[in-house]
């Protein structure tokens, strides 16, 4: 394990005129065991780093240099230019397009094997759609980025919570519900499990759609027309799905 160099890890704070920019300059203060890069605006972190009183050096990335654990009261950085000044706690639609340049970056990284995971901050979705771009969230940008199917997951200790589709109005969840989107899920979700979270045999319980997963279809058809058969048919294929 002593050969194996230090994780790098590409942060994009987000929101420039949010808390990420805070979040990134708070991060820095830490010793970590991987190497952190951010996608950023230097003087955007430099301006929070003087306002929060803390230590900052900004160390230019290069790829080609070896990773080596986050010193505290440094970050690497991998610049990108905002379009205008910030004003924190004041929103600009004008930077709507750096928050996304920041996201280009970081994916572009890792997909040439730059960065080996990348953590995003909190955007500011409206922000960036007033800017006539439009933009549903990290999960479906970065998804046409990647040319992926993206599966939503909540993690915490003991419970992960996947989700069938992303961010959609609710008028719109029900249409969203088919026999093609739960077989994709329920294979990604089985095999990711396996392959990224190390369990050999995942159990993964499907909620129903409608109150009480329809009443046997009294309460809506989904359950009975398009999840349960479904679920039938993954079950052939060794997959361990319950309700």
């Amino acid at each position: 394990m002593s050969g194996l160099r230090p994780a790098r890890l590409v942060l994009t704070p987000g929101e420039p005129a949010g808390i990420g920019p805070d979040l990134a300059v708070m991060l820095a203060q830490r010793e970590l065991p991987y190497q952190v890069i951010v996608a950023a605006d230097p003087k955007l972190l430099l301006q929070r780093a003087r306002s929060l009183g803390l230590p900052l050096e900004l160390v230019s990335f290069n790829p080609s240099a070896g990773a080596k654990p986050q010193e505290a009261g440094a970050l690497q950085i991998a610049p990108v230019t905002l379009v205008e000044d910030v004003t924190p706690g004041h929103l600009n639609a004008a930077n709507g397009s750096y928050v996304l340049k920041c996201l280009r970056r970081a994916v572009q990284g890792c997909l040439e094997g730059e960065f080996d995971a990348l953590v995003t901050g909190p955007v500011h979705k409206g922000v960036i759609n007033d800017t006539g771009m439009r933009f549903y969230g990290h999960t479906e940008f970065i998804a046409a980025l990647t040319q992926g199917n993206p599966v939503m997951m909540l993690a915490a200790p003991g419970l992960r919570v996947a989700l069938a589709t992303t961010h959609l109005p609710l008028a719109e969840v029900s249409a969203a519900i088919t026999k093609e989107r739960i077989e994709q899920v329920c294979r990604i979700l089985d095999q990711d499990l396996r392959r990224r979270f190390g369990i050999p045999e995942p159990r993964i319980l499907v909620c129903g759609l409608n109150p009480h997963a329809g009443e046997g279809g009294h309460i809506g058809r989904e359950e009975v027309e398009i999840i349960a058969p479904t679920l039938e048919q993954l079950r052939t294929e060794g997959l361990r799905l319950v309700g």
